[in-house]
C-alpha cells in the first residue's frame, strides 16, 4: 500500500496493535509529532498521553503511561511500559491510575518526574477522569 507503512504498539501483557498505518501521533517527550510513511529514522521517549493511530479510515486511540518509539522509513515500533486503547477505558481504572499519578506528583523529586507526572494528570483528566 502506497502511503502507508508498519505499525506495531507492544506493553509486556500484549501486543496492542500490529498492521499498516497511515499516521501516528506521538506524545514524544520533547514535543508532539506525528510520523508518515518515509519518516527520518529516530527514537524517542514518550510521555503521558494518548496515541493516535489513522487506518483506512478510522483512529484508534491508545493511552500511554511512557515508553519509546523507534522510527524508521518504513516502519514504526512503539514499546510501552502500560498503553490501554480509550474505547476499552472504564472510568474507576481511569480515577485509580489519576490516584497513582496525583502519588507520583507529590513524590516527585526533581523537575522531570513533576513534568511527566503533570503530564499524566492532565491526560487522565482529559479522558474523563475525576478529580481527587
Amino acid at each position: 500500500m502506497a502511503g502507508t507503512f508498519k505499525f506495531e504498539l507492544v506493553s509486556p501483557e500484549r501486543i496492542l496493535i500490529s498492521g499498516d498505518a497511515e499516521a501516528v501521533a506521538l506524545p514524544g517527550i520533547e514535543g508532539d509529532m506525528t510520523v508518515f510513511a518515509g519518516h527520518a529514522p529516530l527514537v524517542s521517549t514518550l510521555r503521558p498521553g494518548i496515541i493516535d493511530v489513522s487506518t483506512g479510515g478510522t483512529k484508534n486511540r491508545i493511552f500511554v503511561k511512557s515508553g519509546f518509539v523507534e522510527i524508521g522509513p518504513d516502519r514504526v515500533t512503539v514499546l510501552a511500559e502500560k498503553a490501554f486503547d480509550t474505547a476499552e477505558l472504564a472510568s474507576d481504572w481511569m480515577d485509580g491510575e489519576l490516584t497513582i499519578a496525583e502519588a507520583d506528583l507529590a513524590a516527585a523529586k526533581d523537575d522531570n518526574s513533576r513534568m511527566l507526572a503533570e503530564r499524566a494528570i492532565e491526560q487522565l483528566k482529559a479522558l474523563g477522569g475525576k478529580a481527587a
